[in-house]
């Protein structure tokens, strides 16, 4: 009776060892898995960024378009431009109150840099100051929608370790003249980059719609900016992800005061074509675009309840038949654009892409 105790005894040992082992391996198992799942996130960084320069006068929604990503940033730098003295918008960006803003002040200089350079150069300089693995980059004009920013901090940690990966690409919502139409046409870009690797050899580009990855560069010039020359298109990956652009939506007045601004930071001074431009913009008939039925994002909403300019919009065919017509009204642009949307499911036919889709 005593030998076959103690046998049990010996046994129940022996199995409570091996219990405590493999209890062991599995939570050594377990720890490893979630350190391999949990690190990278742990340890990334995403540093969000733009530039502004009379936001407030202009009727840019600087403050929504840096909340809008603000949740998945761990910093926020703005080149801040010398605005005029009656422009609220450094007031506007320190109302944020976050602690994650960082505000670098500049001088915009747009006779060395023509043709919207400058905006490229402010974009570096913000560029510049970012700490981030990942620099999510956002103009004034934009917003990306709450329900997205998952999905894109999701792409950021699974693929911080892939070096083939220079940024991301997302999708476009053009709005114009109101929040209610949208442009779905061949003479809009429908894709851009928005998010790109923290590397010193990456640049904005032109007019700062996009970036390039350069082999030489001669500290920030105005032919630095311009050149297609010894630089090279970024790979990316496409992300389900849309950009809100708002940068037409705007009452008529402003809007023609912006087209007039931009053609100085473009030309020296505006044109004889914009200085043509009715004092109320037109913007044609809006009715012929695209009806946006989904929503905006939360952050624009109170922005979206101060236009006070529908009655000066057209939703039909009447009005100045004399009018030059804009690019997306074009016989021509219509046609491709309706090619496009009807067999390639919206996706640009032709046309110069400034990235390299993986």
């Amino acid at each position: 009776m005593k030998k076959k105790t103690l046998r049990l005894t010996v046994s129940a040992l022996k199995n409570s060892q091996e219990y405590s082992l493999l209890n062991s391996y599995y939570y050594s198992a377990f720890i490893i898995s979630f350190l391999i799942n949990h690190l990278p996130l742990a340890i990334m960084k995403i540093s969000g960024f733009t530039f502004i320069k009379n936001g407030d006068k202009l009727y840019i929604p600087t403050k929504e378009a840096i909340t809008s990503i603000l949740p998945i940033c761990d910093e926020f730098v703005i080149a801040l431009g010398d605005c005029d003295d009656d422009d609220k918008t450094e007031e506007i960006i320190k109302s944020i109150n976050s602690p994650k803003i960082k505000i670098v002040r500049t001088v915009w200089d747009v006779k060395r840099f023509p043709k919207n350079t400058e905006f490229a150069r402010q974009t570096d300089i913000a560029k510049s100051h970012c700490t981030g693995d990942w620099l999510f980059y956002i103009q004034c004009d934009e917003a990306i929608h709450e329900n997205d920013l998952e999905t894109i901090k999701k792409a950021c940690v699974e693929n911080l370790n892939d070096s083939r990966v220079d940024g991301f690409l997302f999708k476009y919502l053009h709005f114009w003249g109101d929040y209610e139409y949208y442009h779905l046409s061949h003479a809009w870009y429908q894709r851009e980059i928005r998010i790109i690797r923290n590397n010193d050899s990456i640049h904005s580009w032109k007019d700062a719609q996009s970036f390039r990855k350069f082999s030489k560069w001669n500290g920030g010039t105005f032919e630095d900016y311009d050149k297609k020359e010894d630089s090279e298109k970024l790979n990316v990956k496409l992300l389900d992800v849309y950009v809100y652009h708002y940068g037409y939506v705007r009452p008529p007045i402003l809007m023609t005061k912006k087209k007039k601004v931009n053609s100085t930071t473009y030309h020296g001074a505006p044109t004889q074509e914009v200085l043509n431009l009715d004092e109320l913009y037109d913007y044609g008939d809006l009715s012929k675009l695209q009806k946006f039925e989904k929503t905006h994002p939360a952050v624009m909403q109170n922005w979206i309840t101060k236009m006070n300019w529908k009655n000066q919009l057209r939703y039909s065919s009447e009005g100045n038949r004399k009018r030059q017509l804009f690019k997306h009204e074009k016989l021509k642009y219509r046609i491709i654009s309706w090619i496009e949307n009807t067999f390639f499911g919206g996706e640009t036919i032709g046309g110069f892409k400034n990235y390299k889709k993986l």
